[in-house]
């Protein structure tokens, strides 16, 4: 299987999946409480809202340049520093909304030539504390990036759960309806 196999799809369906979910918030909340859902948190010491959804669209991007063996452009830095600043500045919904958008873009727009040519190739993951990660391409998309994109999904989602946003599992794999067999979808 090629790398962009993988990944592309599988971010594109579900950072799509996190746009229905930001929609179906604003819809079931006034503008105020939907947009105080970026500040909230599981734990005190975990990232809120907003920075989830940045890293989760930071995990896409950072994936493709690194595939692409290319520096991080800069509205790849803008995001990961708005993620690191959300908790003070968590933007709007409609910021977030953005960002998915543009990172879906990205991801549609995307030669899977760029990113399929070597999947033995190695790729040093440096994290900001300087701890440093030797992997093949294959390896740093099975192991790291599809492993934090869901991380940060995740949180998303139990987010928006614990908050009161009326959310099912049919929400979180609302791509697998493709692939249901006509005719054994439940009555009510």
């Amino acid at each position: 299987m090629r790398l962009s196999d993988l990944f592309v799809p599988t971010c594109t369906q579900m950072l799509g999946a996190l746009s229905v979910w930001l929609a179906k918030a604003l819809a079931q909340m006034s503008d105020k409480d939907a947009e105080a859902l970026l500040s909230a948190r599981l734990a005190p010491d975990m990232f809120p809202l907003s920075t989830q959804i940045r890293f989760a669209c930071v995990q896409a991007q950072e994936a493709v340049s690194r595939l692409k063996g290319e520096a991080f452009p800069e509205s790849l830095e803008e995001l990961l520093n708005e993620g690191r600043n959300a908790a003070e500045r968590p933007g709007s919904i409609a910021d977030a909304q953005a960002r998915i958008g543009e990172t879906i873009e990205l991801l549609d727009g995307l030669d899977p030539a760029q990113v399929d040519r070597d999947p033995e190739r190695p790729i040093a993951h440096e994290l900001p504390t300087g701890m440093v990660f030797d992997l093949t391409a294959k390896q740093y998309v099975r192991d790291w990036m599809l492993p934090q994109f869901y991380f940060h999904l995740m949180t998303a989602y139990a987010i928006l759960r614990s908050e009161g946003v009326d959310l099912g599992k049919a929400d979180y794999v609302a791509h697998m309806f493709a692939y249901l067999r006509p005719d054994t979808m439940p009555a009510e």
